[in-house]
């Protein structure tokens, strides 16, 4: 099922919004990625419709058609009755003519497939009165109750979809005849695939429009009309129960869209709450005409309904029927592995998460779980893990950067551009004998520093780094940095106290001074005894001033 829908994972940007939008949380993330689960996959599209990067990629089955026409045999296209909110002003007939153009020997309407199937439920609800009927028409439904509400799969109404039903009976008429189903659904390829022989190859009106594109061949805008078209409403919300005859007086029928209310309804038919109906089933809110590909790139639901309820008629196709072995199809139940954490291990993958009480679990979703022990679920299946926790992330951060402010020996002062005072930690209120921070927050940096030097920083957007700086008001020396972070629009002020250390160069120098004047009373004092006995040392008196000179240079480099 994965090659139907993949991630492109050079876009993936590990946003999350895949995981909040997926009905039935079939996303791993791992090593940065949100990865499709194929097993859990519903196919209904939603990742690839909500992502902003396009990281999700339909497998193209472009080169699988041109294939079948290469072949020689008929390839017909069967093209879902939504095709007319796609393509707006063009029906059938020069939608037909466009795919000829293209290799294909004929184009006919799904809808004719749709009849027989709305034919097929009045059937069985007039004659085998089920307690609850589901339509079939939807894969993606088809696959939500295959793999989470097993236990509801006799409701579902074990008859082929229209694609199938349409292709069937194509391959009936037309002797060794091809089908390729185009359309608004990812979801039909998984189809086409898992029933082989009936469908042989599906396109997207994505992957349509591109083949029309290279081969420079436009639609031409005409619309056709005919009577005995009312099936085309199938794509519709309720467009299967308005072809129906619905004349059972002890049934309910009622019409379902969006993968959400389908699992509302269905654990309703789980507690038992429901009895005695029809319902039609779509995964997508609108059904086919919000198809995902054409929700993509364009979404006029209103519009779009118009359109197709204005091309349909008010009458039947004319059909010929199929046997029922050819409308009947079974589904089986597709395991989907769930492991489940005891309670325990939920709770301590909680505490990692940072939720040590009930009031901890925010259940913001912005992780893309509706709660915090969903999340807790998805990290023990593998499917999440802690870093996808935002408030988690974001406490986290905020703890270690405090811990380091607040507990560095040196001052820290963060303005805004206009220079007043955001944040200042401990060390900068001991520096400036700030009893509070309150005190000085919000207040223009004057009132503490001399804006001189920032003004100067955030003028020509140089910093300056390790600059030394005698606090007067403060009686402090300071290695001062300021820098001016453009993108946030701060200026951040550090100030290192070397006070002890100037006080020592202040110590050091004043004794090297002394030293230097002792040493130079030493130099006169004995020039003046070298003068009275020169006769006597000769070339001793050079060597000893030169001896104490280079001593008085060795004190004064010190």
């Amino acid at each position: 099922m994965s090659e139907f829908l993949k991630l492109k994972k050079s876009n993936c940007k590990n946003c999350y919004k895949c995981i909040r939008h997926c009905p039935v949380k079939s996303i791993k993330f791992s090593g940065n990625q949100a990865n499709i689960v194929s097993d859990e996959c519903i196919l209904c599209g939603q990742c690839f419709v909500v992502c902003p990067q396009n990281a999700k990629q339909i497998a193209d089955g472009t080169e699988k058609a041109k294939v079948l026409i290469s072949s020689g045999a008929p390839v017909i296209a069967s093209v879902a009755p939504s095709f007319v909110a796609q393509y707006e002003v063009s029906g059938i007939k020069q939608l037909e003519k466009a795919l000829k153009a293209l290799g294909f020997a004929a184009a006919e309407e799904t809808a004719i497939g749709a009849t027989i199937v709305k034919k097929e439920y009045d059937r069985i609800l007039r004659e085998e009165k089920r307690d609850i009927l589901i339509s079939s028409c939807c894969h993606s439904v088809n696959l939500l109750i295959q793999k989470y509400f097993t236990n509801q799969l006799p409701c579902l109404a074990d008859v082929v979809s229209p694609m199938q039903a349409h292709c069937i009976d194509i391959k009936k008429r037309i002797p060794d005849a091809k089908t390729v189903f185009i359309g608004p659904c990812v979801a039909k390829k998984d189809e086409a695939d898992h029933y082989k022989g009936i469908t042989d190859a599906v396109l997207t009106f994505e992957e349509l429009n591109r083949w029309l594109k290279e081969e420079n061949i436009e639609i031409e805008a005409d619309m056709d009309h005919t009577e005995n078209s009312k099936a085309r409403l199938f794509p519709t919300t309720g467009g299967i129960l308005k072809t129906m005859a619905c004349d059972q007086p002890d049934y309910t029928y009622l019409a379902i869209d969006g993968v959400e209310n389908c699992i509302a309804a269905l654990k309703d038919i789980e507690e038992g709450k429901l009895h005695k109906c029809f319902i039609e089933m779509s995964a997508c809110v609108g059904s086919c005409i919000g198809g995902p590909v054409m929700e993509k790139y364009r979404r006029s639901p209103v519009r779009d309904y118009i359109s197709v309820s204005q091309y349909a008629g008010d009458k039947d196709f004319i059909v010929n029927d199929l046997t029922p072995g050819e409308k009947t199809k079974q589904f089986k139940y597709i395991q989907a592995v769930h492991n489940m954490p005891s309670e325990s291990q939920i709770q301590e993958i909680l505490l990692q998460m940072g939720k040590k009480k009930p009031e901890d679990e925010l259940n913001c979703g912005s992780c893309g779980y509706n709660t915090c022990r969903d999340k807790a679920v998805a990290i023990y299946q593998g499917k999440a893990d802690l870093s996808m926790c935002l408030p988690f992330l974001k406490e986290k951060a905020e703890s270690f950067s405090g811990n380091i402010v607040n507990n560095t020996p040196n001052g820290i002062i963060v303005l805004n551009e206009d220079l007043e005072v955001q944040q200042i930690n401990k060390a900068a209120m001991k520096l400036m004998n700030i009893s509070r921070a309150s005190d000085v927050m919000g207040e223009q940096v004057i009132c503490i520093l001399d804006p001189k030097a920032f003004m100067e920083v955030k003028r020509t957007g140089r910093s300056i780094r390790d600059k030394r700086v005698y606090l007067a008001e403060y009686e402090r020396y300071v290695e001062q940095t300021i820098l001016y972070d453009k993108d946030y629009r701060i200026l951040i002020c550090l100030m290192r106290d070397i006070t002890d250390e100037e006080l020592q160069k202040e110590k050091k120098e004043d004794i090297s001074r002394q030293t230097v004047e002792i040493a130079d009373k030493v130099v006169d004092k004995q020039m003046r005894i070298v003068q009275e006995i020169a006769s006597l040392l000769g070339e001793t008196a050079a060597e000893t001033k030169i001896a104490l000179t280079k001593l008085k240079e060795s004190i004064s480099d010190e």
